[in-house]
């Protein structure tokens, strides 16, 4: 990556820890080390919109995924964090944006205008970012201990995995089983840029000491192997995670001499947006080998 793009970087993290203060363009000019009259310029030029529009679109962003998966949290509390004064005004920004209000939203999402609101600038910063490189010697080997889960497969899009993800947390706040107190992880059966869309799989799971009763949410219990596995930790969003795991399969692998387990690959989610800031989102991602 370019020095001139490890700045802008830096700018981006600045944003995702700073959505509830105030927009300090000339501050962000100096942690780019950029000269204040080029700064916005610079930053439209790499990602197609200005600082505020940004950093608006990522409130929100924090917003719609707190309707949808902090069902405990108020909606009035929620527009407040957006940075709006009154739930009138929150409610017809996320309107124009994703064509439903607040409360309609947080009762069933429609996740394709989520999707196409969001992807293009998810596509921007990914491009932005595709030219990071992994760092080999950060790939540890460990032998991974089996571990009961409880397992959602969602099967179908990617763009509605988010919908499965809803039905899980209402298993888990059924069951007792939240982030706090049961590991969270992901099974990756299929890459989304292959699978079609009808075909492909995406697990979510959670481990689970017991057994648990059948149940609406399709939950189903299920097993991690026991095995060796590379690891290495992922920081920032899931979908910036496919660049590591190619860089696995293209990078790590050939030159460590390992083979491969007969099991999909699969991360373990260490903490999530909305709870901390996007960037500081930490996932390990564990490669099954023999």
């Amino acid at each position: 990556m370019s020095e001139l793009k490890k700045r802008f970087q830096k700018v981006l993290e600045t944003i995702d820890r700073s959505l509830d203060g105030p927009l300090d363009v000339p501050a962000l000019a100096g942690v780019a080390a950029y000269s204040k009259f080029h700064f916005q310029r610079q930053f439209s030029a790499f990602f197609g919109l200005g600082v505020a529009e940004y950093r608006r679109l990522l409130k929100l962003k924090r917003a719609g995924q707190r309707l949808a998966f902090r069902v405990e949290l108020p909606v009035t509390e929620i527009a407040y964090d957006a940075g709006y004064e009154n739930l009138e005004s929150f409610s017809r920004a996320f309107k124009r944006d994703f064509g439903q209000s607040p409360s309609a939203f947080r009762s069933t999402p429609d996740w394709s205008v989520w999707h196409g609101t969001y992807d293009p600038l998810l596509n921007l910063k990914g491009q932005f970012m595709s030219d990071q490189h992994l760092e080999v010697s950060a790939v540890r080997i460990i032998d991974f201990p089996e571990t009961p889960v409880a397992l959602l497969e969602h099967r179908g899009s990617p763009q509605e995995v988010p919908a499965s993800v809803r039905r899980f947390i209402v298993w888990r706040k059924a069951n007792a089983s939240p982030p706090s107190r049961s590991a969270t992880f992901n099974i990756l059966f299929d890459d989304p840029r292959t699978a079609l869309p009808e075909e492909y799989r995406f697990g979510i799971c959670c481990a689970v000491a017991g057994q648990f009763k059948e149940n609406a949410e399709g939950v189903v219990a299920a097993t991690l192997p026991a095995g060796r596995c590379a690891v290495i930790r992922h920081s920032g969003p899931l979908d910036f995670a496919e660049e590591t795991i190619r860089a696995l399969y293209r990078d790590w692998l050939p030159r460590s001499g390992e083979e491969l387990r007969d099991f999909p690959l699969f991360v373990q989610r260490l903490s999530f947006f909305p709870d901390v800031p996007e960037h500081e989102a930490k996932t390990d991602i564990f490669l099954p080998l023999k």
